[in-house]
């Protein structure tokens, strides 16, 4: 590459600026056309444009150096050199010298050959686990709702039957937003503990009959180990018309059952307790691990437990009223079912700690591929 440097320039008359200013742009021109490598290039980019000693700086030194009456030529000659040499030399940066470019045109394309195949994600096992119980309902006729996860204490507890300083607040203990004492207890907000919320918010604003699925994320304050997480995903189920009886609930859960583990599968229910329910039970199916026979996973019994149910208590139906009158607890009725997400995932893929359901570890995620 040529390293002349600039020329003299004598005098500030039109001619000599002409002859300057031509001459600089002839010698560009000749340095950018031996640029031949990406590293020339970037060494005419710095020659020409560095910041502190480029040769275009050089020139405008020049232009503080031009007496009063030619400043203003000297200048405008100096902006159309920039306009000219500046975008070449990024040109040259970004896309190497013409040459190269067109050697690199030459070079046939082959339309024949596969392309990149972009790399694919998948379901996280959760979502593939909830969107596969929920599936199952949709092709039953339910809809699906979902809600807020910061709720009222009102629709959180108090609406499903949960008074004050009742003691099965206990069991779902939850994190509450800070700063409210001055609100009343019923509007305080908090991170919901179940689905259910929605269950109300759906029934105030939809007569009877109704036929709802919800899943979704829950918290409690619940210490972490290897099968309990403060965070964790849950769908919930709830049905309401004239004549539902508890042989509806205990028909629609067993062939749920049966859809999500295989047709083999078999139910019992025992009595439970439920605010929002009664009468409730806890469902139990027998082991998919043994057949039932007994082993380690279903310690030697035969049967997991797996979600809670019920008839919906009267007083859940009455609390709607006031913006539904169709639910009059004399004239419907209706079930609620619950099921934990997580477990049910943990049982499919064979997973020892819900941890690493939130771990976001590649290497666990991708094996799910």
């Amino acid at each position: 590459m040529e390293t002349a440097n600039l020329p003299a320039l004598a005098e500030f008359s039109d001619a000599a600026l002409a002859a300057f200013f031509a001459e600089v742009r002839a010698m560009f021109d000749r340095e950018a056309a031996q640029a031949a490598t990406p590293a020339a290039t970037e060494a005419l980019r710095v020659r020409w444009v560095g910041r502190k000693q480029g040769l275009l700086q050089q020139v405008s030194e020049l232009v503080k150096r031009a007496p009063a009456e030619a400043r203003k030529d000297v200048g405008q000659r100096f902006n159309a050199l920039k306009r000219e040499i500046e975008p070449r030399c990024e040109e040259f940066a970004t896309a190497g010298p013409a040459h190269a470019s067109q050697k690199l045109s030459a070079v046939p394309l082959d339309v024949t050959l596969p392309g990149i195949r972009p790399a694919l994600g998948a379901e996280h096992p959760l979502i593939r686990t909830m969107n596969e119980i929920v599936g199952i309902f949709q092709r039953m006729g339910y809809s699906v709702g979902i809600g807020p996860e910061v709720e009222s204490d009102y629709y959180n507890f108090e609406a499903l039957n949960f008074p004050p300083n009742h003691p099965a607040r206990d069991t779902q203990d939850t994190l509450v937003v800070a700063g409210q004492e001055h609100r009343p207890a019923r509007d305080r907000l908090l991170l919901r503990t179940h689905t259910s919320p929605v269950q109300i918010r759906t029934m105030e604003s939809q007569p009877p009959p109704l036929r709802i699925v919800i899943p979704g994320k829950v918290h409690r304050n619940d210490a972490a180990d290897a099968t309990h997480s403060p965070v964790f995903h849950q769908v919930e189920g709830l049905c309401v018309d004239k004549n539902i009886t508890f042989s509806d609930l205990k028909g629609t859960l067993d062939h749920a059952m049966k859809e999500l583990f295989g047709s083999s599968v078999k139910t019992r229910f025992f009595p439970s307790f439920f605010p929002f329910t009664e009468p409730s039970a806890d469902v139990q199916i027998s082991c998919i691990f043994c057949g039932g026979r007994g082993c380690r996973k279903c310690k030697n019994s035969g049967w997991i437990e797996l979600l809670g149910c019920g008839m919906v208590h009267p007083a859940v139906f009455e609390a709607v009223r006031g913006r539904q009158p169709e639910y009059d607890p004399e004239n419907i009725s209706g079930f609620a079912f619950g099921m934990g997400v997580d477990r049910i995932a943990m049982m499919q893929h064979g997973i020892g700690d819900i941890g690493l359901l939130y771990s976001g570890d590649c290497r666990f995620l991708e094996s799910f591929v």
